[in-house]
């Protein structure tokens, strides 16, 4: 695709080229926006809210006010529940937790994995007890 088709087929997908996407250099927007299209607004494997509940959580763990902004309102047009955003940010907030505890503590990655492995087995064996 062209830039020119670019920017046309933006503008029937948006009603309008936001100012970012015009600014973006004219020999890489013709690259990102099929990735875009596709993977921001489009079908894929994952469904779309959980893909941009992902999103979100990377946004957010990015501190990306934009990206935060963007996504949580994708999400929520694609259906995510304030419930739902909500358990996502404690899950966000979790994972930030227990990683800084990790780093903090300097844990061995190799002891970790086979912990890990070992928690894995024992709840696989024993979850419908």
């Amino acid at each position: 695709m062209s830039y020119e088709e670019t920017i046309k087929d933006i503008e029937k997908t948006f009603g309008t080229v936001p100012g970012f996407m015009k600014e973006t250099p004219k020999d890489v927007l013709p690259q990102m926006w099929p990735l875009f299209k596709r993977y921001q607004i489009g079908e894929s494997v994952i469904p779309q809210k959980y893909r941009e509940m992902m999103m979100l959580a990377a946004a957010a763990a990015a501190k990306c006010p934009y990206c935060q902004t963007y996504h949580k309102e994708v999400s929520k047009m694609w259906g995510a529940s304030n419930e739902e955003l909500n358990e996502l940010a404690a899950v966000v907030a979790m994972t930030a937790f227990w990683s800084n505890v990790l780093h903090t503590q300097n844990y061995d990655y190799n002891t970790f994995v086979n912990e890990l492995k070992q928690m894995g087995e024992y709840m696989t064996k024993n979850k419908d007890k």
